[in-house]
């Protein structure tokens, strides 16, 4: 890593300690005056106020001139960390993340998308935020970056990972009933490891066409493949499976086989499985190879 770069890590927790410990420093000295003032001047000792000052220009000077000095320490402080925060890297690598209800994915430059966030160890990541629905907020508190994700609005964040490991990735801004399941991971490996990822046509959460789809349109953040409950029913033995559905208002039972799964990708507010909230977006770009692609993984998933 570029010994001159200063990380957002870098940038952030200096700003915090300095201001922590003014505020600390001012909170135990006005105590410690106004505990001492209680019990010097308390009323048993001093009934009657016998001071005849009007007034002291050197207290007045100090509580103008030192509180201006601290606001202007702060706002030095925190002015250069904002320009560090903003100011990325020329080498940085560029990643975009794709925020949607209720799940993240991320795209590289050679076109391969991910669920989790991996990056190489010691060099800057630079990453592209775009939300397909509401307002979602990226925060990873190990780099100390938290962002806005904003409909229709450019934006990015920035960081360093400085060794490896698996850091929480989470929205920060509510954004309907799946909110809390709107986690991730950024995943830092060593250089070499994060390259030979990255040229693989599939990586480990990709191992099928129709599990990559799935995971790129953001399916997996509501439905859970291993039968935990989640926004959405899970895929877990769902084929084939007898289910109660509301069309139009009213309650049908119905056996879910290919047809009912192509339609409820392309049109998932048709047949709204009981108990479930109408809340799934429609994906119209989506063409018929992968639809099919998705409804062939779904149908194996036991």
């Amino acid at each position: 890593m570029n010994p001159l770069l200063i990380t957002t890590t870098q940038a952030v927790d200096p700003v915090f300690k300095f201001i922590f410990g003014v505020s600390l420093v001012l909170l135990l000295g006005i105590t410690a005056t106004t505990v001492g003032f209680v019990i010097r001047y308390r009323r048993s000792r001093a009934p009657e106020p016998t001071s005849q000052s009007s007034g002291n220009i050197w207290l007045e000077i100090v509580w103008i001139v030192l509180p201006s000095i601290l606001v202007l320490a702060m706002f030095y402080y925190g002015w250069s960390g904002y320009l560090s925060l903003r100011n990325v890297p020329k080498d940085a690598l560029p990643v975009t993340a794709t925020a949607r209800m209720w799940s993240w994915s991320f795209t590289y430059a050679n076109g391969k998308t991910s669920p989790r966030l991996y990056v190489p160890v010691g060099k800057p990541v630079v990453v592209n935020l775009v939300s397909k629905d509401v307002l979602h907020g990226f925060y990873i508190p190990a780099f100390r970056v938290k962002r806005d994700v904003v409909p229709g609005m450019k934006n990015f964040a920035w960081f360093v990972a400085s060794k490896p490991g698996s850091y929480d990735l989470f929205c920060s801004v509510y954004c309907g009933v799946g909110h809390s399941a709107m986690i991730t991971t950024v995943e830092a490996v060593p250089a070499a490891e994060f390259a030979a990822w990255l040229e693989k046509g599939e990586g480990k959460e990709e191992k099928a066409a129709g599990k990559a789809l799935l995971e790129k349109h953001g399916c997996l953040g509501c439905h859970s493949l291993d039968g935990t409950a989640k926004v959405g029913p899970t895929f877990k033995g769902i084929f084939g499976r007898r289910v109660t559905v509301l069309t139009g208002g009213t309650e049908r039972t119905i056996t879910v086989d290919e047809e009912y799964l192509r339609r409820s990708i392309l049109d998932p507010n048709a047949d709204v499985v009981k108990g479930y909230q109408p809340i799934m977006p429609s994906f119209p770009g989506l063409t018929k190879d992968e639809v099919t692609t998705m409804v062939e993984f779904i149908e194996g998933v036991r």
